[in-house]
């Protein structure tokens, strides 16, 4: 018998997470074609739901479906929003998920994380949820062991991703774990997706404001190393363009930035950096050299310890025009 997998549409569903699940184990096939995963999809009372988009859909599946599901699936929802979670969890959802059978294996995409959490299902556990979203998270649910960097987590019976398109990470891995990378492979192929993608989120997560140059502190100087990004910025030379001392420059460098002048200085080096991989044909060593990195080593070492992904794979990702 097909491993079944319940999908939980809640009122203001994402219509593209919700086909996630459907398409990626839908296309889970073995060595004799047949399908490896049933997917149904539910409501809390078996009646039709409003999208986010400008259309209903119609089940054929109530919270029963629940009982007997191997694996349930709590997509995104406006419902499920990081303004709306608390509100989200009513008693109807509660009693849904007290459904779930023992050993039912759980899994979240995007903000579907908010509803898990705000059940107490996550407690004690490793969660992510989307990049943007994070902050606000870790506030909520201050018992959740929040990862705000992967794409997804596994705690084996309960796994969660981030935002949108990290919910096919999360269901190819959920393949892969069950099948092998063969059945998974041929799923993505299918699918016309990346098997597995390098890095995290960290990858994705906006750039930072530019600096403000008005005003008395450390903010010329901050402008003025943006636009010297590759040469050397010590700290001395920088607090005297501040007309400071070291000790006092250093001070009032972190009280306006939350950051020491080098990690501010490593971090705008990584965004310059990232921006002349998606919109320059700059080499890797050209673009550690005008970004302050000095050699493509120390720049493949700074992308992968804060992007988790190398440059070339970077610009492979977010590259707007073949090469």
């Amino acid at each position: 018998m097909a491993h079944l997998v319940a999908v939980l549409a809640l009122r203001g569903v994402i219509a593209f997470e919700l086909g996630i699940p459907a398409r990626i184990f839908g296309n889970a096939k073995d060595g004799s074609g047949r399908p490896l995963y049933e997917v149904a999809t539910c409501t809390l009372d078996g009646g039709p739901v409003a999208t986010s988009a400008d259309f209903r859909i119609a089940v054929d599946h109530g919270p029963e479906l629940l009982e007997r599901a191997d694996t349930v699936v709590v997509p995104a929802s406006h419902d499920a929003d990081p303004d709306g979670a608390d509100a989200a969890f009513t008693p109807e959802l509660a009693a849904a998920l007290r459904r779930i059978r023992p050993g039912a294996r759980l899994m979240s995409i995007c903000t579907g994380s908010f509803l898990l959490a705000a059940a107490g299902l996550l407690d004690g556990r490793p969660a992510t949820t989307h990049w943007r979203y994070t902050e606000r998270f870790a506030r909520a649910f201050p018992k959740v062991r929040l990862d705000p960097d992967v794409l997804y987590t596994d705690d084996g019976d309960v796994l969660t991703s981030g935002g949108v398109a990290a919910g096919v990470d999360l269901c190819l891995h959920v393949v892969r774990r069950d099948h092998g990378s063969a059945v998974a492979n041929a799923v993505a192929r299918n699918c016309l997706v990346p098997p597995w993608r390098d890095g995290g989120q960290k990858q994705y997560v906006e750039a930072p404001s530019p600096v403000e140059t008005g005003g008395s502190g450390t903010a010329a100087v901050r402008a003025w190393a943006l636009e010297h990004l590759d040469g050397p910025l010590p700290l001395r030379r920088l607090a005297e363009r501040a007309g400071m001392s070291v000790r006092t420059f250093t001070r009032r460098f972190r009280e306006e930035t939350g950051a020491s002048p080098g990690q501010w200085i490593t971090t705008q080096r990584t965004e310059r950096a990232r921006q002349l991989l998606e919109r320059t044909d700059l080499t890797i060593d050209q673009v550690a050299r005008e970004s302050g990195f000095g050699t493509a080593a120390s720049l493949r070492l700074q992308l992968r310890d804060r992007l988790d992904v190398a440059p070339s794979a970077y610009r492979r990702t977010f590259r707007a025009a073949p090469l």
